[in-house]
This record gives C-alpha cells, structure tokens and sequence, in this order.
C-alpha cells in the first residue's frame, strides 16, 4: 500500500489575470484562483497510481486560507486527506524558501503515514521555474525524477519506481530507488471531470490546517522574505507581436526585400559574412 503526497499550489488563472501598469506586477485580485495546472495532472497520476496498487493520496500545499479551495479540488479528483501550512511567516518565499517550508510540512506528514512517493508538477504557472520540486528532493536527500511524462512502474516491495522522462529528441527510461519524487508533464495524463460522490465528499471536506509552530524543528531564518536570498525586480507584460509586411512585386523584387530584411537582422548570422 503506498502513500504518495503530491505537492501543489494554488495560483491566479494567468488567461485572464491582468498587470499593474503603475507596478509593473501582476493584479491578482483581477484574476479567479485555481489549482495550478501542472499540480492537476500530479493529483491525477498519484490517484491512478493508488487505483492501480492500493493506498492514501495526500496533498499538501503552503500559502493563505484561501488556499483551502486548491484542496478540495484535489479531493474532487480523488485525493484522500489534504494539509495546509498558512502563516504569516511563509509570506513572500522564494522557491528555495518555499522548498523548506514544504519540506518541514512532509517531514510531519511523513510521521502520521511513512511517504513512499512525492508527485509535483513540473512547475506553476505564476512562476514557471520548475525548481520547487527538486529543491524538496534535495532537503529530503531523495531522488528526483523531472520532466515525467509516463509512470510504467512503481514496486513499494522491491523499493523502485520506473519512469519515462521527457527530453527534446525522446524520452529516457530511469530507474529510481524509493521515496523519490517525480515532477510530472501535463501529457502524463488527462484530467477527467470528477464523479459526483467525490464532489460531494470535496465540498464538506475540511482540510487539515497547520501554522508554522505545529512544524517541527523550524528554523525562522529560513522561511518567508527572510529566508529568500532571490526577489523579483521587475515583472512587465510581453510585448505585443508586430503585424508582418506584406511583399509585392515580381519575385525577384520580392525576394530582393526578403534578403534585405534578413541582412537587419544582424543577430541570425552570428559571426559569418553575408553578401547580396
């Protein structure tokens, strides 16, 4: 029986969310809170792992009471219990302080129910680094298997886990021993609309809800703004693609603009020499 605990976050929906034009930050009272993509499609995985050899899926999260609502759409999916960490002292953590806090809320999780495997999404939409979940792996001293678009294996009695892991030209076949952590790939699977008994059980469900005294051995220094050595300087909307130009002419007159505007662009030959 394995208890898998898939870590995940609740962020602002970034199809809709608008910036600031006077901070230059995003506005997130503009936009609904949801459950970050990425962190669905681990709550999916672990929920099927459970399906195929029996268990407990947990979720944790960290973040305000609000985030309460991220955790009952993961027992909508099919999570069995969920634990919030919400203090004011987590406020404004970078990932390496996220990374701790997150570490020191699995550390208890792992006391109630010894944790076999760590699911996380690739990475979150509001902050697209992807470096959460190893920096998780990296405190607990397992090993983290990124980038997981396909789980073919995992043997709790001879202690490994078997993944594909996604690389530009393919894929990799690693063998892990466990606990480990995956940080899974939206195309590992799809997420299906929940049944109803899990909606039902969803919206009565009360998370378990931890502040930073209810952890153990927590150093102070290491969490929130304190224990953050990175900050975001500035955050500003991409710029709007420009519209193409349309070319006319012969096809030698055309072509004779393609090459000149080609030759602006100084930067796509590099180092080498291009005569017309």
């Amino acid at each position: 029986m394995l208890h898998i605990v898939a870590c995940i976050k609740q962020v602002p929906d970034t199809k809709i969310i608008k910036m600031n034009p006077k901070t230059n930050t995003m506005d997130r009272a503009s936009a609904p809170a949801i459950l970050n993509p990425y962190d669905a499609h681990a709550v999916e995985e672990a929920v099927r792992l459970k399906q195929r050899y029996g268990g407990t899926v947990s979720v944790v999260t960290m973040g305000p009471p609000p985030a309460v609502k991220a955790i009952k759409k993961c027992i909508e999916i099919g999570a069995d219990e969920g634990y919030l960490i919400t203090d004011r002292a987590f406020a404004g953590a970078d990932t390496l302080a996220t990374s701790y806090s997150l570490t020191k809320a699995l550390e208890k999780i792992g006391k109630i129910l010894p944790i076999d495997l760590i699911i996380c999404g690739k990475m979150t939409i509001d902050g697209d680094t992807g470096q959460v979940g190893p920096g998780i792996a990296r405190r607990l001293d397992i090993p983290p298997l990124t980038s997981v678009k396909k789980v073919v294996e995992v043997n709790k009695e001879k202690g490994y886990a078997i993944v594909h892991r996604k690389l530009e030209d393919g894929y990799e076949v690693i063998q892990s021993t466990l606990p480990c952590l995956f940080s899974v790939e939206k195309e590992i699977n799809e997420v299906p609309y929940s049944p109803l008994p899990n909606v039902i059980r969803a919206a009565r469900y009360q998370p378990h809800i931890w502040s930073v005294d209810d952890l153990e051995g927590v150093d102070r220094t290491l969490l929130g703004l304190k224990g953050s050595p990175t900050i975001v300087a500035k955050v500003w909307p991409p710029e709007k693609p420009k519209g193409g130009e349309m070319l006319t002419g012969t096809p030698q007159e055309q072509a004779s603009r393609i090459l000149s505007l080609l030759l602006e662009r100084k930067e796509l030959f590099r180092d080498k020499e291009v005569t017309g």
